[in-house]
């Protein structure tokens, strides 16, 4: 339990000193709880021995008041320093994991992480600040209340205070062993959570192609098995946790019991004095309430224990390194000293296995190298690590001569655009996707970026043309014209190297014109590094790389490879045919 607390605070941060200073308060709250009982023990003890009166009486009472009142103000002051640091904190949080997400490598997105980080802010970062951060302050008052409680024992008897000791010690006992049982069960509970995160996900993501293929009755059979998993998990969890549980509210009750029977027994011996019994009357039912209490976080507290652990794995995930202290400049001429893009013997593998091996080519300023090859072969792989979505396994590639390592990766970005198939959009207005190409461009300038992508015309005719909110990936919008969008805002950027996954390869043949039209205002002048799939479109190309198998199996131009009758001139047979 302690450990728990302890890991709950050393994610406070900052904010430890607001945590601190909330244990004074606690300890304050914890001894007035108290106080109203043992006033009025004092009370009844006085008038039973005659020595009441109006103006004690009065005073007794006034003190009540104020420390019911000072219970009240100590409790709020508790709450303001330590609930609310707990939403301070997980804002924090949330604010430092979207900054750790955006430095790691693209593989551990594609690796089935996604229901992971979902259950990390939706269900683990929730559920603590909900749930468990108030806690902390309640386990101080419980703390204290009980060492009260066993004291005025000890007071009255000393065999009194033994017997609440050893009872103490049973809850601790039955606690400790209630909290290795939930422990274990709250890991799988979670496990579980993360699992039914990831299905529904899946489920949501690609329920287009489920319905299509007509799969929604095994897609929906391997949804409900999840929620049937989840279900018999955290019933699990209860199963697990209800022995428990009943062990410790019969700890409370025989140990009640115990302490009521040893007060009766000293009484009927003319030990224990009157007035004391009636005080162990007064007392006895709030005797072990603290502790009980304290123990009855338990479940809370376990569950919280199995958030932190993915939460920790989540930043523990080893962010791309950015150590680069370069920045580049732009080189956009022909006659530049040094090519704009350089591989040099670049090996690389998204696991063991080699995905690319000793691949180098050199890209000149304004020229275009078009990636050609079978699907899996590694043109997607090349471009990537371009952009340092993934850091090479060995070689490397210089930008304008520079190892793109030794240069900060906002630099580098600085100086790329990239337009692929897929296409995501926010759910904000279009003028403001557009703007992230540039985030301090003037709206003219916005507005120039989309009639030279070709998307000025559809966007006016929208309802409140550039303030037009679309739906989350731009589902509002037909993908001609979410291409079209997304090609404005690499045009407002206006990065001098062009990534480019040929953007006409999935769309209808109205947007194509208008689209190869938007790609030829964002190429100009441009350093280009194309992937086609419509090798038509490439036949200028200064120069063709063909991969397979992670190599470069043959590079040239259209004629030259053409000539050569290899696996470039059997690709343009077969489109042709």
């Amino acid at each position: 339990m302690l450990k728990i607390l302890h890991r709950l605070i050393g994610m406070t941060g900052k904010y430890k000193t607001r945590i601190r200073l909330s244990y004074i308060t606690s300890f304050i709250k914890g001894i007035m709880m108290k106080a109203p009982l043992v006033l009025s023990f004092l009370m009844i003890s006085m008038f039973m021995q005659g020595q009441m009166d109006g103006r004690k009486c009065l005073y007794l009472g006034i003190t009540i008041v104020i420390s019911v009142i000072i219970e009240a103000v100590f409790e709020h002051i508790t709450n303001v320093l330590q609930s609310a640091t707990g939403y301070m904190v997980f804002a924090d949080m949330r604010m430092r994991l979207g900054d750790h997400l955006r430095k790691l490598p693209m593989g551990y997105f594609t690796e089935g992480n996604l229901g992971k980080i979902s259950a990390v802010l939706s269900t683990d970062m929730v559920f603590i600040e909900e749930n468990c951060m108030g806690v902390l302050s309640e386990l101080v008052s419980f703390i204290v209340s009980q060492g009260l409680m066993v004291l005025m024992m000890f007071l009255m008897d000393i065999r009194l205070g033994l017997l609440a000791v050893l009872i103490v010690l049973a809850f601790i006992i039955v606690g400790n062993l209630m909290l290795k049982t939930t422990l274990r069960h709250s890991v799988i509970k979670q496990e579980g959570s993360e699992s039914l995160t990831e299905e529904v996900l899946d489920f949501a993501e690609g329920i287009g192609i489920i319905k299509s293929f007509n799969m929604l009755g095994d897609r929906s059979k391997r949804l409900t098995e999840e929620f049937e998993k989840s279900c018999r998990e955290s019933i699990g969890f209860e199963i697990a946790y209800s022995p428990w549980a009943r062990a410790l509210y019969l700890t409370f009750g025989i140990g009640t019991s115990l302490m009521l029977a040893l007060a009766g027994l000293l009484f009927g011996r003319g030990v224990l004095p009157d007035t004391y019994m009636i005080g162990m009357a007064l007392f006895l039912f709030d005797m072990f309430v603290a502790i009980k209490s304290y123990y009855s976080q338990m479940a809370r507290l376990t569950v919280t224990s199995a958030s932190l652990d993915r939460i920790e794995e989540v930043f523990a995930a080893e962010e791309l390194k950015d150590e680069g202290k370069k920045t580049l400049q732009d080189v956009n001429i022909r006659d530049a000293a040094v090519p704009a893009i350089e591989y040099e013997n670049v090996g690389f593998g998204y696991t063991d296995k080699d995905v690319l091996r000793d691949v180098s080519f050199k890209v000149n300023a304004g020229e275009m190298t078009a990636l050609v090859g079978p699907s899996g072969g590694g043109k997607s792989t090349i471009a990537s690590l371009l952009a340092r979505f993934w850091d090479v396994r060995s070689g490397r590639i210089l930008v304008n001569g520079e190892d793109i390592r030794d240069v900060s990766i906002g630099s580098l970005m600085d100086h790329i655009s990239m337009v692929f198939q897929r296409v995501y959009l926010f759910q904000d207005t279009i003028y403001n996707n557009i703007a992230i190409g540039r985030p301090d461009a003037t709206r003219a300038e916005v507005e120039e970026a989309a009639k030279k992508a070709r998307c000025y015309d559809f966007i006016m005719q929208l309802p409140d043309g550039f303030d037009t909110v679309i739906g989350e990936g731009g589902a509002s919008l037909s993908g001609g014209e979410k291409q079209r969008i997304s090609i404005a805002r690499c045009i407002l950027k206006d990065a001098p190297i062009v990534i480019l996954d040929e953007a006409t390869a999935s769309v209808d043949a109205d947007n194509e014109r208008a689209i190869q039209e938007a790609i030829s205002e964002l190429c100009r002048d441009k350093t280009l590094l194309v992937i086609a799939h419509r090798l038509k479109t490439i036949r200028d190309a200064d120069q063709i790389l063909v991969v397979s198998d992670g190599r470069i199996m043959e590079r040239g131009d259209h004629d030259t490879l053409c000539a050569q009758n290899g696996t470039y001139a059997h690709m343009v047979s077969l489109q042709a045919s």
